[in-house]
């Protein structure tokens, strides 16, 4: 299939049909070209940057910061969202040059790789009627949770995006995955304050149901990344963006479906471009009480923390409400919370971090949780211990963890 690319200037830019526009200033991205990969690396995986080039892109207001952790936590107190427990993917679009065509992913349509004002990292831009489907990812099963960052340049519009997980015949012709005999596919469709919905449509063994639509609000600010996350049990599914659970479907799969692809598509000519990245599929449902009590350790990749930082982001609630029931329902348990990194940056700069992230764990279970400090130590151990490769992203994703151990 051709891999187009497409211009994008995010919130100002004017697009024709046919017109393939003029990506960045010259200088722009011979800055971002001369970045080492190291550097590119580093800003994904929360460690500082010097020289930040992500001004060629601008945004008419800048991200809220998440600077007060306490209330942030709270907003996410319904939130039961608990990620799998090994990282099978992790796409950040740091190893594609910027204004480019992702590598490894497949269209019929086109898109770029960009990056935006205030908000680090690469972005995917997705903005012409098509098909875009990652081809690395070839098995969605039983257990699994999904997730990504999502942002949008306009609103209120007749269609959206769809992200379809579906059991495809021939994966080399994803713009089949409707006439698959099972799929599940969530539309999204932002809009400006009150006008924003989202649907979904399932097909199981060939027989297609189509849901009433619920109202989102989350795309109202546009300046602020949206988490939407997808957890599969067997044949049921949530979904969530940010905090809400937007729609929990208990049998949302057919039984025994062999979903084998994920897949988006932009149904319609569009002005205007879905944003992703961030992309983690990750699989097996944690047991925190059998891990914790049985084994003496619990290894999570739920606990995610603001880049270059140890301010605890507001999705991690659901991990925490885990770790903080147990020790809730078994008042004798202690334990260490340790802090890990992946290779990337400086070893001292890593091992400082590491155990500023486990202090912070520490603070928010005793904080929003009530649990009693004195049955909580930290540690940290920078990149000294790690449990995968660190030559791949989803190998240093798996890396960047917290343990709580039994004492």
């Amino acid at each position: 299939m051709r891999k187009g690319l497409l211009f994008l200037s995010l919130f100002v830019f004017v697009q024709t049909q046919g017109q393939i526009l003029k990506k960045i200033t010259d200088k722009a991205k011979q800055k971002i070209e001369n970045k080492s990969d190291k550097a590119a690396d580093d800003a994904a995986s929360g460690k500082k940057e010097e020289n930040n080039v992500n001004e060629v892109k601008d945004t008419t207001t800048a991200p809220v910061s998440n600077s007060n952790q306490s209330a942030s936590l709270k907003v996410y107190s319904k939130y039961d969202f608990v990620p799998g427990e090994k990282i099978l993917v992790f796409e950040d679009f740091m190893q594609d040059a910027v204004g480019d065509f992702p590598a490894k992913w497949n269209t019929n349509a086109s898109g770029e790789i960009m990056t935006i004002n205030n908000i680090p990292g690469h972005w995917f831009a997705m903005g012409k009627t098509g098909v875009y489907m990652p081809d690395f990812i070839d098995s969605l099963p039983d257990d699994f949770t999904l997730e990504f960052d999502m942002l949008i340049d306009q609103t209120a519009h007749s269609w959206g995006l769809d992200v379809n997980l579906a059991e495809l015949q021939n994966r080399d012709q994803p713009k089949d995955w409707s006439s698959a005999a099972n799929h599940f596919s969530l539309n999204i469709l932002p809009g400006n304050p009150g006008t924003g919905s989202s649907s979904y449509h399932r097909r199981k063994n060939g027989v297609g149901e189509t849901t009433t639509k619920t109202k989102i609000t989350q795309f109202e600010n546009m300046s602020i990344p949206v988490h939407v996350s997808f957890w599969r049990q067997k044949e049921r599914l949530r979904v969530y963006m940010n905090e809400e659970k937007v729609w929990d479907v208990p049998k949302a799969i057919q039984a025994g479906a062999k979903l084998n692809s994920l897949v988006f598509s932009i149904p319609n000519i569009a002005q205007w471009h879905f944003l992703i990245t961030n992309l983690r599929l990750a699989v097996g449902a944690p047991d925190t009480r059998k891990k914790i009590l049985e084994q003496n350790k619990w290894v999570t990749h739920g606990i995610l923390f603001d880049v270059n930082s140890a301010t605890i982001k507001p999705e991690s609630y659901g991990t925490l409400k885990e770790m903080a029931n147990v020790l809730k329902e078994y008042p004798d348990l202690k334990v260490k919370i340790v802090g890990h990194t992946d290779a990337d940056g400086n070893d001292a700069s890593n091992l400082d971090l590491s155990k500023r992230r486990a202090a912070s764990v520490k603070v928010a279970l005793a904080k929003e949780f009530g649990i009693d400090e004195s049955r909580m130590e930290t540690d940290g151990k920078g990149e000294s211990e790690p449990i995968d490769k660190n030559d791949t992203p989803a190998g240093k994703a798996n890396n960047r963890r917290v343990e709580f151990i039994k004492i």
